[in-house]
């Protein structure tokens, strides 16, 4: 695989990753609502869904990852309910000060979870594995090296574009000093997070 190829990989990336959609929403939701390292929670389930979808087009699975029928459906609509849960709660929740020892009691699970839900129920992810891909490079020709190569260039763009979304959103949630800003703040980020989960339920 050729380094002009690992480059066009890394710029279509970045750009697909620094598009705001329900990742990046769901991503600084998380970070404003509960902080960095939750979100990072997120992040991590977000990459996840990418390399299946990654593994998925190189194995020769297009096909399969486009045509996955009622079954791509069913993840939608319960990706959406779960976000929807999750915003739901984030309105609801008790608003807490930040503060610099401030420890969290997060579910990573949970936010993991999230974030996986949101890529297998994205279209665009599916599209860009599926179609747009293989006009970067020829998958039938990569050997194990080449897909550790192309894996590892998804996840470290991704990641990092997407920590950058909830380190800046983790540092405006560090400006509010007021349980009525944290309260409004919550209510915010809980309001995106529900209509994030709308909109991919609402696109099945």
């Amino acid at each position: 695989m050729s380094i002009i190829s690992v480059i066009s990989l890394a710029a279509a990336m970045f750009i697909i990753a620094a598009t705001p959609g329900p990742g990046v929403f769901a991503t600084i939701s998380r970070s404003l609502a509960s902080g960095f390292v939750p979100a990072c929670g997120v992040i991590l389930g977000i990459v996840t869904g990418d390399i299946i979808f990654l593994l998925f087009a190189i194995l020769g699975m297009s096909v399969i990852a486009k045509a996955m029928g009622v079954f791509f459906i069913i993840v939608k609509l319960i990706g959406g309910v779960y976000l929807i849960f999750l915003g739901v709660k984030i309105w609801r929740s008790d608003p807490m000060v930040p503060g610099p020892s401030e420890k969290k009691s997060n579910k990573r699970y949970g936010n993991y979870i999230a974030g996986l839900f949101i890529t297998l129920s994205n279209p665009k992810v599916i599209l860009f594995y599926c179609t747009f891909l293989p006009t970067f490079m020829d998958l039938s020709l990569l050997n194990s090296f080449d897909i550790c190569l192309v894996a590892l260039v998804v996840s470290v763009v991704l990641a990092s574009v997407l920590i950058v979304y909830a380190y800046l959103a983790n540092r405006a949630r560090v400006l509010f000093s007021s349980r009525r800003s944290v309260k409004r703040l919550n209510r915010t980020a809980g309001g995106v997070m529900v209509a994030t989960g709308v909109a991919i339920g609402a696109s099945s």
